[in-house]
């Protein structure tokens, strides 16, 4: 989940650095360092700078900017800890013990302890808590048996070493090395890690993610699993796991610039929670023109062959990802006819079912990064080709939000559900672009299987196409009453959500959105469920927050929220305004809509509500503790 960028060119290394690791602080802010090699006068050797700093980006920055970091070769990283506190000992760059090499890392070695041991034994002293420091003695002790046997070309030693010690870890990773003997020489590698090399006018930039290479280039070669590179002046040599030498052209990054602008908005979540009609108008003009047909509702980038022959679908995420696939497994049972079922990501790659032919399985990552989604996908599909019976062939497709990332190189089908970068840590905008999407498989796959008639299936279109309008409406009604309710909550330590059907998803990502940004425990149960256990940690201190749209549940939710009532609870409605929902203590209304459809109005509230809770309790929302955008380790 940490983010790393090197850089070697003719250029200060340390702004490009520090401008690239502000691009990359979504994956992680416990702590930040840079690592500069400048070149020494009169002698071929360089001079290494080494700053670190504990906390946000911002204290690197001011320690860059007091005490200097020169040279045009650099790594940088941005942490979030994994092994050790976030503490300055245990920021990267790590260094060996003659401080002369240096590494960052994002990703685990799994078998680092049995490595730390080895090097201890040899008389090596660790600093850190980290798996990474392993690394740089590592290289440095192949480095040095490599001079006793005669060698001195530095940068070919350099490369060999990482290569060597690549071949020894266990583990996902991504990793940057610099050595102050060679001030002209990078060495990059990359093990189901995502690292990207951006090409620019005699210089290269190294990154986790595309948003660092935004201002820098849009011509970039990804590297593929496995990969060391070394990077000079003179360009770039490719290697593959074995060491052989590699030739592949770069290419170029599509899709809007990812520079972010927070414009007049105090934070980027309330900024994208007011992106989301826009979100959808675009969704809806991409997908959903006015002149198609029933039988052909969705303009989507697949043949017709793709909906054929699919008889389940399996959909695998993690976190809010995995909360609109929930919204998308009822959408696909019930509207379009076909059993589907949701998995954690994580939980899958360990326990994973029994396989059932003419099986679709969606991955689902608003990233396209996310560790256990990529395992779980390409573990699917490995024991899928192993089957002999083509009808257990995998047929794999991936929703996401970037579609030049892993899970776009990875899944041969792709549904980019084009919500523009999302800074805050918190999804908002995505996962509207996810649900949307879900809305659309629903409709082409009850179009194929005729499990709707003509009329149901345009009813829904139309109703989508009517769905950026309402939002607009919502989102600037429900900023001002959520702002006023949110000093309610200002003593609050436990919230209970409530939904039922289609928005019991709904009611597990209201308690999730809280929980990230305000750090209130919340909980969210299928309304129904409640008087089960969760009814006992009922009083009057303890929130209850109902969703009750109109469809075949309102009533017996409405009667599920009397039940909390009558336990003294203070009760929220997020429901439309009518004599029914009276009953509420406070309501966010909703617009009438049809039950299908109301998840994408329902969580609205809870979002809202969620940031202004946060918001009003003083605490960082676009960057809560803990917690990154893209997770990138297991």
């Amino acid at each position: 989940m940490c983010g790393i960028v090197a850089v070697i060119g003719s250029r200060e290394a340390a702004p490009l650095l520090l401008e690239g690791l502000k691009q990359l602080e979504y994956r992680g802010y416990d702590s930040a360092g840079l690592a500069t090699v400048a070149s020494s006068l009169g002698d071929s050797k360089g001079v290494m700078t080494c700053q670190r700093a504990a906390g946000k980006l911002v204290n690197l920055s001011a320690l860059v900017e007091e005490k200097g970091a020169a040279g045009n070769l650099g790594i940088g990283h941005t942490r979030w800890a994994t092994h050790g506190k976030p503490e300055e000992r245990n920021a990267h760059p790590h260094r060996d013990q003659s401080a002369e090499i240096a590494v960052v890392q994002n990703g685990i070695i799994e078998n680092y302890r049995l490595l730390k041991e080895e090097l201890q034994r040899e008389g090596v002293s660790f600093v850190s808590d980290t798996d990474t420091e392993v690394i740089p003695h590592l290289i440095a002790k192949e480095v040095h048996e490599m001079k006793l046997g005669g060698r001195n070309d530095s940068g070919a030693m350099l490369l060999a070493a990482v290569q060597k010690v690549s071949a020894r870890l266990a583990g996902a990773y991504a990793l940057a090395v610099v050595w102050s003997r060679i001030p002209d020489a990078l060495v990059v590698a990359r093990r189901q890690a995502p690292l990207l090399i951006g090409l620019g006018e005699g210089e290269f930039l190294c990154a986790s993610d595309t948003p660092a290479l935004a201002g820098f280039t849009r011509t970039i070669l990804p590297m593929e699993d496995g990969e060391v590179a070394l990077l000079t002046p003179l360009g770039i040599e490719l290697y593959d796991s074995q060491g052989n030498r590699k030739q592949r052209s770069p290419e170029l990054l599509s899709g809007i610039d990812h520079l972010a602008d927070k414009r007049n908005f105090r934070h980027y979540m309330l900024k994208e929670i007011h992106e989301q009609p826009e979100t959808a108008e675009l969704w809806v003009s991409r997908h959903l023109p006015a002149d198609l047909s029933a039988r052909t509702p969705v303009a989507f980038p697949f043949e017709d062959s793709f909906y054929q022959g699919i008889d389940r679908v399996q959909i695998l995420a993690c976190g809010t990802s995995r909360h609109a696939a929930l919204v998308g497994a009822h959408l696909l049972e019930q509207f379009a006819g076909i059993p589907t079922s949701v998995f954690y990501a994580s939980e899958f790659r360990y326990a994973p079912p029994p396989l059932v032919p003419h099986t679709l399985t969606i991955g689902v990552t608003q990233s396209g990064e996310t560790a256990d989604t990529l395992a779980a996908l390409l573990m699917e599909a490995n024991r899928r080709d192993a089957h002999v019976d083509k009808a257990y062939a995998p047929r794999l497709l991936g929703i996401t939000n970037r579609s030049e990332s892993s899970i776009a190189r990875q899944v041969p089908n792709i549904l980019d559900i084009g919500a523009g970068i999302e800074i805050g840590v918190a999804a908002t905008k995505t996962f509207l672009g996810q649900l949307l999407s879900f809305y659309g498989l629903a409709l082409m796959f009850a179009a194929r299987r005729r499990s709707r008639s003509d009329e149901e299936i345009m009813q829904l279109s139309c109703e989508l196409r009517a769905v950026p309008n309402q939002l607009r409406l919502l989102v600037k009604k429900h900023d001002r009453l959520s702002e006023e309710l949110a000093p309610r909550f200002a003593e609050t330590q436990d919230v209970i959500f409530l939904g039922r059907g289609i928005n019991y998803p709904i009611a597990l990502e209201g308690a999730l959105k809280l929980k990230e940004i305000s750090y209130i425990h919340a909980e969210g149960y299928p309304a129904g469920e409640m008087k089960h256990g969760p009814i006992a940690l009922l009083d009057p201190r303890v929130p209850v927050i109902s969703i009750a749209t109109p469809g075949k549940v309102f009533d017996k939710v409405l009667s599920n929220a009397q039940e909390a009532k009558a336990r003294d609870a203070q009760l929220f409605g997020v429901a439309p305004e009518g004599p029914d929902t009276e009953i509420f203590d406070a309501l966010l209304p909703l617009p009438e809509v049809s039950e299908w459809i109301s998840p994408l109005f329902s969580v609205v509230p809870m979002q809202l509500l969620s940031y202004h809770i946060a918001a009003h309790r003083g605490l960082d929302v676009d960057q809560p503790r803990n917690l990154a955008k893209s997770v990138t380790v297991e």
